[in-house]
């Protein structure tokens, strides 16, 4: 690709607002917009964070003049619109719209219409879909409102930036995500019956609340704590976690026992980070044995599925619901198993249970 003076300068330009200390991801696009724009000239650009889920969802970031179309991105538009079409079977390829659609199904198009009647006529565009990360996507496209098609020479343009686009996003998404979680640890410092920990695994301890250390003294004995500091129990349930998939740790985040008339339960929370290994953090409460199911809980349940239930809560085993309600051991856990689906409390197994009802009776 052959660049002039002048575009390797504002090529130089862009790459090092892309590059530059990771931000909001908005205000990044605001001060790569102008140079961007003059390097590959265009009217306007918007970038689209895809992420999965029922539905999909589009997250669209349009720095500089407003873009209605791109703000009212509803169901019928995403349908209709043929340049996501193209790119999801194209990904990281630059395309231009005489690559997705003819010129006369461009102007018969959803968008077309709809850019027309908002007076801001899109009459080319060339976009690109990026990977960012497992699951979640990056859209970037340029529009203009005039009839200039862009060259292939704006293809090796942006073609050449799309590594730095991607990294740019990835690092603002991992930095809200972290600050998010700093602001959340701070909130919790500021409660005087917070009791967190907070680890880098395998066991360095970087931050213990006053209270997470009375309960731990409370807990556990000098023969149960690790060389670390940290019970042996909780260093062990750590790596277990660490080393799990993300649908297992759904599963075993939480950790319970029953002493006397309480439960001692630990919840693990893998901490966002920007970069390298992720701290996790250690939420530690004490909660009645006898927790009343919530009103909430038994709106969702049938009359025999509150029954079996309130013996959960208790910490009866199947053995002693079957004997006390004289149903079989494989009835008691089909109720079991209907009660923490999805379509009823969504809970991942009995500790989750306690947890969510201890929560919703007590919020913690």
């Amino acid at each position: 690709m052959y660049l002039d003076a002048r575009e390797f300068a504002l090529r130089d330009e862009v790459i090092a607002a892309l590059g530059s200390t990771p931000q909001n991801l908005s205000a990044v696009l605001e001060k790569v917009r102008p140079v961007l724009l003059e390097l590959i000239p265009a009217e306007y650009m918007g970038l689209c964070i895809v992420t999965p889920g029922q539905p999909i969802e589009y997250t669209w970031h349009v720095p500089g003049p407003r873009v209605p179309l791109l703000e009212q991105y509803d169901a019928e538009v995403m349908e209709a619109d043929f340049v996501r079409k193209t790119l999801v079977h194209n990904i990281d390829r630059v395309m231009r719209d005489s690559e997705m659609v003819s010129r006369k199904e461009l102007e018969a198009s959803l968008l077309y219409q709809r850019s027309r009647e908002q007076a801001l006529r899109l009459e080319h565009v060339m976009a690109v879909l990026l990977d960012i990360q497992p699951g979640v996507l990056c859209g970037f496209t340029l529009y203009r409102d005039r009839r200039r098609p862009f060259s292939e020479h704006a293809i090796s343009l942006l073609t050449g930036l799309t590594r730095m686009l991607s990294g740019a996003v990835r690092n603002c998404r991992a930095f809200e995500a972290a600050t998010l979680g700093v602001n959340l640890l701070d909130q919790m410092h500021e409660k005087p019956g917070a009791a967190y920990i907070v680890v880098d695994p395998p066991a360095r301890e970087r931050l213990r609340s006053r209270h997470a250390e009375v309960l731990l003294n409370k807990w556990f004995t000098h023969s149960d704590i690790h060389s670390s500091g940290l019970p042996l129990i909780l260093v062990e349930k750590l790596a277990e976690l660490v080393h799990s998939s993300p649908e297992q740790r759904l599963e075993r985040s939480t950790w319970v026992r029953t002493l006397d008339d309480v439960y001692r339960v630990v919840k693990f929370v893998e901490l966002p980070s920007l970069e390298g290994p992720r701290s996790w953090a250690l939420l530690l409460h004490e909660i009645p044995r006898s927790i009343p199911l919530p009103e909430d809980m038994k709106s969702r349940l049938t009359d025999a599925q509150i029954i079996i239930a309130q013996a959960v809560l208790r910490s009866w085993t199947n053995e002693q619901i079957a004997s006390e309600t004289g149903l079989s051991i494989e009835t008691v856990k089909t109720h079991i198993k209907n009660i923490f689906s999805r379509e009823r409390l969504n809970c991942d197994n009995r500790a989750d249970f306690i947890y969510q009802a201890a929560k919703l009776m007590r919020p913690i």
